[in-house]
């Protein structure tokens, strides 16, 4: 059998057709030596810019579809030297700040040297009209920044790994980035959004570490705990971190086991007897459980530090004020909170929570009492913000968290100056952010925590609510009575009977409803009737924005009803985009101006959360930045920190936590299996205020009502709370 000849082609990069951070897969257009016309060359590289200077060696095809092409088992690039590829180069929109008009500019001024004076004598810049000191210092920015992050991607390449995240390790080591992964490539999984332990183990494998080595067996073990904490776990019982070391690592439990033990020796993760698990934590993680538990009980060694109330007095006058009747289980309650240092208030929708709230505060800022008001995301301060009339604002925000040190700046030492504070949404507060908040807490100042325990535990570690409930630290009331005017809304009745684990009722096809179940059997039907409703039976009927006013919440992220594929198949019906604008292809997603996406990780310098959501204003292919709104406030992303950010025509239950929208639509199929669990679909329908519909299989809604018992998380927190207790 005769091989294929080995040929090459080189010339000038007129365009590049596409180009995947992900795989290094392009397809380039090239004005080529010999060649009249553009060539087609399809291949891998690191990088590839228009005006570049590529070399391709390969084999000429026939693609069925696109005709005569170059397929090049090696592609290089190199930066142009001509005055016409320098221009095309630095106006394709690679160095921030360069467009096609300023490149022109700079090219007609400076000739072939452009690059030589943008590295050594950026201040002539200036001689081009509309380059002033501002852009100049952009420039040379971008300049020196664009050739580190080309050396790393060069780097990542030949070590077999996705170039999509060059950027953000040059931003979080610098000049030092390829020095750092050299040394330690593991540290990528620990710092860099996106690259996961098996990623940072392929580049150490090729750098030559040692499959059996030390160094792996003890990221593995670091990585399996990090994945833990995701999971919403505070710790890992011994033998189940051994196992999934060792199943991860493919090496022996003895040497995970050997692993562990140095880990335990430097005190780098902490070994707690706790019930009958032996639980590894991650040192920080036991300190806030212990924290947690220690300052929460000295809040009830004190009664409240309020002025004297004639409590018979007060409600009577706060019922006056409001001109309404409060029900016998909310004057007890509101009996109990102005008595109480700490409590907790739950209870399910429609059950007063919001009224006892008001009175309290009323009753207690008469009385020149100072509250402050919080809640987990931005979302749930502005809903607490409005049904109390004073000011909420998030945790974070409330706590002063500062990014340059990485950690907030009011604690014990600096505590918050207040004699009430007010936590909303509860349920979705975290360990370490719990006991952060307490730490903060005055001596002397009370604590009432707001939540509905019925609801999804927090995404990050821990089941803080549920715990400080069960243990009996603190005293608790629980709301139960649904209100008249509550019960009229059949989203609130029907919360209420799934809570209880009762199927809920539909109102009919010509019947007038804020509840529908529609039944559909298959996955594909499910998703067709929920882009239906979506595009133009909900917004026709009740005169919606299907972008603004309708959410759509999944179980999960994958398969064909996850919020990959529903993302895909919604933003194409809502938001197609228009031939004239500049569209972002990054991180596996299309980004187009009136996307709606939603922050996937916490931006402490952007003050945008994780599971904020915004729409896409603008997109400026100049600058490589996305401009997203958020509420009122205009935040930029650059290009390289959109792996921050996904589509949100669809997010997951758990993302929608402490948000509400007027509607609400969610699928439900057996696909889902392993997540239907009651709470979960409890959770998603209380999300919905105007209108929720439930879209799929009456089987698998049967299925998750059934299925009251949430996944085990291993914590010590409610131990650590009952032992103080008692």
């Amino acid at each position: 059998m005769n091989s294929v000849p080995v040929e090459s082609v080189s010339g000038l990069i007129e365009r590049v057709t596409f180009y995947s951070e992900e795989t290094g897969f392009a397809v380039i257009r090239i004005k080529a030596k010999g060649h009249t016309d553009l060539v087609t060359v399809v291949g891998n590289s690191a990088s590839v810019n228009p005006g570049e200077w590529v070399t391709a060696e390969g084999h000429w095809i026939r693609d069925r579809d696109h005709g005569l092409q170059f397929k090049a088992v090696l592609l290089q690039s190199v930066p142009p030297t001509s005055s016409e590829g320098i221009e095309k180069y630095l106006g394709s929109g690679m160095i921030k700040g360069i467009g096609p008009i300023y490149a022109a500019k700079l090219v007609k001024q400076f000739g072939d040297k452009v690059f030589d004076i943008i590295d050594q004598e950026s201040a002539r810049l200036e001689e081009v009209s509309g380059i002033g000191p501002g852009r100049r210092k952009k420039i040379k920015e971008a300049w020196g920044e664009q050739k580190f992050i080309r050396e790393i991607m060069v780097f990542l390449h030949s070590n077999g790994v996705s170039t999509g995240r060059a950027v953000r390790i040059y931003k979080t080591y610098g000049e030092a980035s390829i020095e750092r992964v050299r040394e330690n490539p593991y540290v990528l999984a620990h710092d860099i959004p996106g690259i996961g332990f098996l990623t940072a183990d392929l580049i150490g494998l090729k750098l030559g570490i040692p499959h059996e080595s030390i160094l792996r067996a003890t990221a593995g073990l670091e990585h399996v705990l990090g994945e833990a904490l995701s999971e919403g776990h505070c710790a890992l019982p011994r033998a189940v971190l051994l196992e999934q070391a060792t199943e991860l690592l493919k090496v022996s439990e003895t040497q995970c086991a050997e692993a562990l033990r140095q880990l335990l020796e430097k005190k780098d993760v902490v070994e707690e007897l706790m019930g009958e698990d032996h639980l590894i934590f991650l040192p920080h993680i036991r300190r806030a459980e212990e924290g947690i538990s220690t300052l929460l009980t000295a809040l009830c060694t004190h009664p409240p530090n309020y002025p004297p109330i004639n409590i018979t007095s007060a409600i009577a006058w706060s019922e006056q004020q409001d001109n309404r009747e409060l029900a016998p289980s909310q004057r007890t309650a509101l009996e109990k909170a102005l008595t109480s240092s700490a409590l907790v208030i739950t209870g399910g929708p429609g059950v007063g929570k919001t009224t006892l709230i008001r009175s309290l505060l009323q009753i207690l800022t008469a009385k020149k009492v100072r509250p402050l008001l919080c809640a987990p995301t931005g979302r749930a301060a502005k809903r607490m913000s409005e049904s109390t009339g004073l000011p909420a604002q998030t945790i974070h925000r409330l706590l002063e968290f500062d990014p340059k040190q990485g950690r907030f700046t009011r604690n014990e030492g600096r505590p918050l100056d207040v004699d009430l504070v007010v936590v909303d949404e509860t349920s979705m507060v975290d360990v370490p952010l719990m006991y952060a908040l307490l730490r903060a807490h005055p001596p002397g100042a009370a604590l009432v925590l707001v939540g509905d325990v019925d609801q999804l535990p927090s995404v990050g570690p821990g089941n803080v609510l549920s715990d400080i409930i069960a243990s009996q630290c603190i005293p608790v009331v629980r709301l139960t009575e649904v209100f008249r005017q509550a019960a009229q809304s059949r989203i609130i009745t029907n919360a209420h009977r799934i809570n209880q684990g009762i199927l809920p009722e539909s109102g009919g096809r010509d019947q007038e409803s804020d509840f529908y179940f529609i039944e559909r059997d298959s996955p594909e039907a499910i998703t067709e009737t929920l882009v239906e409703m979506v595009k133009t039976r909900i917004p026709n009927k009740f005169r919606l924005d299907p972008i603004r006013d309708i959410q759509v919440l999944t179980p999960m992220n994958r398969a064909s009803l996850g919020v990959r594929e529903l993302n895909m198949a919604l933003q194409e019906q809502l938001n197609p985009g228009r031939p004239s604008e500049e569209v972002v292809h990054k991180f596996g997603w299309q980004f187009r101006p009136r996307d709606k996406v939603i922050q996937s990780i916490n931006n402490y310098d952007k003050e945008v959360f994780n599971g904020d959501i915004g729409i896409i204003s603008s997109i400026d292919p100049v600058e490589k930045e996305i401009i997203i709104r958020f509420d009122n406030r205009e935040v930029p992303y650059d290009f390289w920190e959109l792996d921050e950010i996904n589509l949100a025509y669809a997010i997951t239950v758990h993302k929608a936590q402490g948000s509400e929208f007027p509607v609400v639509v969610m699928p439900v199929a057996t696909q889902q299996f392993l997540l239907l669990q009651r709470n979960l679909i409890y959770t998603g329908v209380t999300r919905g205020r105007r209108l929720v519909v439930l879209i799929g299989q009456r089987k698998a809604l049967s299925i998750a009502l059934r299925n009251q018992q949430s996944s085990r998380r291993y914590s010590g927190l409610l131990q650590r709370l009952k032992a103080i207790n008692f």
